[in-house]
């Protein structure tokens, strides 16, 4: 009997989480598929995919070099991955290879869950990052319906093809005036590598945020970074970025095991407990 089995492509791929999550899923769902890392370069990746569909193969996450170069190799891509211009998910369905972004749904789930208090038309927010992180990011406070969203970045062009992009409410801030762009929001997202391990820190004043307001750093090595520290000693709600990874795999592996699987404190505490090892 051919069993289902999905994994997870890059270049490299050594560092992913992938398997750990969605082996866990397999393990309390008593499935007998299988999640597995595959380290694919660029001159096989049309190979790959078009094993999508056959022998079991149900499907995969991708991750980085291949994000963008993937849509051009599939049958149908949803819009939310056209309209971040990268997919994180392949399926097949209909006897097609689909492409999607969960990022953005990913990332609206934790921040949900995790301050549950906040409300999309109560201010600005701002996004510190212009890259695909911060694309998904945008895209889905966009949907929920902020009425403004900061754009930050070193390079404010690139902040300004996202008001191209995605209209009006997003606003080009340039790095040097993160401080400025602060006054009166009330949701930050650190949406680039500052902060991350071996990157330079993201140190902002957070004290122009109004009361109440939410911190969000999707960095999560290390899990609490000086930006988290800092939400925390002026009170307001830290969230960090482990929870993005976690949800974004939700969708994926309904599309390739037909069960919907919950982020759990058990499987959190795994992930974290590798983190921790690093």
């Amino acid at each position: 009997m051919t069993i289902s089995h999905a994994c997870v492509i890059g270049h490299p791929i050594g560092h992913s989480r992938s398997p750990l999550i969605h082996g866990y899923w397999l393990e309390q769902h008593g499935l007998a598929g299988r999640y597995e890392k595959c380290d694919v370069s660029g001159n096989d990746l049309a190979a790959f995919v078009s094993r999508i569909g056959h022998d079991g193969l149900r499907g995969c996450n991708v991750t980085v070099p291949h994000k963008v170069a993937v849509m051009d190799l599939v049958d149908y891509v949803s819009p939310v991955a056209q309209a971040i211009g990268a997919a994180n998910t392949l399926w097949f369905e209909d006897g097609s290879v689909h492409a999607t972004n969960t990022d953005v749904s990913g990332f609206m789930a934790h921040l949900e869950l995790s301050a549950p208090a906040w409300r999309p038309e109560g201010g600005p927010a701002v996004v510190i990052g212009a890259g695909g992180a911060a694309r998904a990011v945008v895209y889905g406070l966009r949907e929920a319906g902020v009425p403004e969203i900061r754009v930050v970045n070193r390079t404010v062009s690139k902040a300004a093809l996202l008001r191209e992009d995605f209209g009006a409410r997003i606003v080009p801030w340039a790095l040097d005036s993160v401080q400025s762009s602060l006054n009166g929001a009330q949701l930050v997202v650190n949406a680039s590598s500052l902060g991350m391990t071996g990157q330079l820190p993201l140190t902002v004043d957070l004290s122009p945020l109004e009361p109440g307001g939410v911190v969000v750093d999707i960095v999560y090595a290390p899990l609490e970074t000086e930006l988290l520290t800092n939400a925390r000693a002026f009170g307001l709600t830290a969230v960090d970025g482990l929870g993005m990874l976690l949800h974004q795999a939700v969708p994926g592996f309904e599309l390739w095991f037909g069960v919907r699987p919950d982020v759990t404190p058990e499987l959190r505490a795994k992930i974290v407990a590798t983190l921790e090892a690093v």
